[in-house]
């Protein structure tokens, strides 16, 4: 859980997207894809989070949805049978050697401004995940992919245990689905490969 001090509203070239817009999972195809770098061989998702609060989920949610995909092309990490959280994440992340010309995608639910809320973020450079709730973690990826899910002055942070799972469900299919087209076309998979099984 990261607080995303942007404050901007949803303005979609910016890299906001709101969480339902009806052509997401494009926009953050079109915001990965231009800052994967030509040299890449190699794409890793890093699905941060837990897998028993709903607030949390999104990260580890997007790494069960992509976990079997593009196995010669895409490695996760972090899904919900096996979530990198506040617990685990610094001795679990520190054993990965990633290799040369790969890229790294950090995926996390952050607070964000009351007009960021309900968006989902796309950035270039790595995300400082646990900052939100004041844990102390280390910047992890290459760039992230954000959903905004709390207010940052929120002062109750219990409230992420009763996020709204459609929210979450909805922000989940369409990082997931942005992730999958934007590997499939990165790699030049065909056309009709399919970006889920």
């Amino acid at each position: 859980m990261f607080v995303h001090q942007q404050r901007s509203s949803n303005v979609i070239h910016q890299g906001i997207i709101p969480y339902n817009h009806k052509i997401a999972p494009f926009l953050i195809r079109n915001a990965l894809f231009q800052q994967i770098p030509k040299t890449t061989q190699h794409i890793y998702v890093i699905g941060i989070g837990s897998n028993s609060i709903n607030g949390d989920s999104l990260g580890p949610f997007v790494g069960t949805l992509l976990q079997h995909k593009f196995p010669s092309h895409l490695t996760v990490l972090g899904n919900l049978q096996f979530p990198l959280d506040a617990s685990n994440l610094v001795s679990e992340y520190t054993k990965i050697c990633f290799p040369q010309n790969s890229f790294v995608i950090a995926i996390d639910s952050v607070l964000g401004s009351k007009n960021m809320m309900q968006s989902i973020v796309v950035k270039e450079g790595p995300i400082l995940p646990g900052e939100g709730l004041g844990k102390k973690l280390p910047s992890i990826g290459d760039c992230s992919i954000m959903g905004v899910v709390l207010e940052k002055d929120c002062q109750d942070h219990s409230t992420l245990f009763h996020t709204n799972l459609h929210l979450i469900y909805t922000m989940t299919t369409n990082i997931a689905k942005g992730v999958s087209l934007a590997v499939r076309q990165f790699f030049q998979y065909p056309s009709n490969y399919p970006i889920f099984l």
